[in-house]
């Protein structure tokens, strides 16, 4: 089974590969198919997964599945949320378009908490994850998952990427960034979606 995954990062094609290696999928970055990244002008993240997926199904011809996720911090009323990767383009002087890069954002956010201690720092990660059959599907998949952590006062880590230096995992002990990757992927938010949608993946695609 051919799917194309509505997103260029080569991290989270890698990623997802390895969390939905049971199945047999064949992800396909949407870059193969020259598809440019969908407009995202959801309120939310599901309906941002419902763009991008629908976007690269339309233009692929196959089956598309699309992940919308960001980090939630509730001192700032849930931000960055779904301008999570464009956090620090947004709040540039010229709002550069497009997304920002990782060290970026995370400057911004530590700039943000600042003077926040450490029990009011409470976050989590949310994920909402697409499959959509074909690019009219009226009932697209939705799954969701989210991670309970809070954000640290300085970056902690090598692994991963985007907010996960600053994401502390108190199950753990320790920052997202410092995880094993196989580790990782059995406890994230994305993992959490993932495993939803194995167990509701579609029965003809089994």
């Amino acid at each position: 089974m051919k799917i194309v995954l509505a997103s260029s990062n080569r991290k989270k094609l890698i990623e997802l590969q390895q969390i939905l290696q049971d199945l047999d999928v064949e992800l396909l970055p949407q870059s193969q198919f020259d598809i440019p990244d969908a407009v995202e002008d959801g309120l939310s993240f599901v309906e941002n997964a419902i763009l991008k997926a629908r976007h690269a199904a339309r233009l692929s011809g196959l089956p598309a599945l699309a992940d919308d996720s960001g980090l939630e911090v509730d001192a700032l009323q849930g931000a960055p949320g779904i301008r999570s990767a464009r956090f620090a383009a947004d709040d540039s002087i010229d709002n550069a378009a497009g997304n920002s890069s990782d060290a970026a954002n995370n400057a911004l956010l530590l700039e943000r908490l600042q003077g926040i201690p450490p029990e009011g720092r409470d976050a989590r990660f949310q994920c909402a994850i697409v499959l959509m059959r074909f690019a009219a599907d009226p009932m697209p998949l939705i799954c969701q998952g989210s991670w309970e952590g809070r954000i640290l006062q300085a970056a902690t880590g090598n692994h991963g990427f985007g907010y996960d230096p600053l994401f502390y995992v108190p199950e753990q002990g320790c920052s997202s960034a410092q995880l094993a990757p196989e580790l990782k992927n059995r406890l994230s938010h994305r993992a959490q979606a993932l495993r939803e949608l194995q167990q509701r993946w579609p029965r003809t695609w089994r």
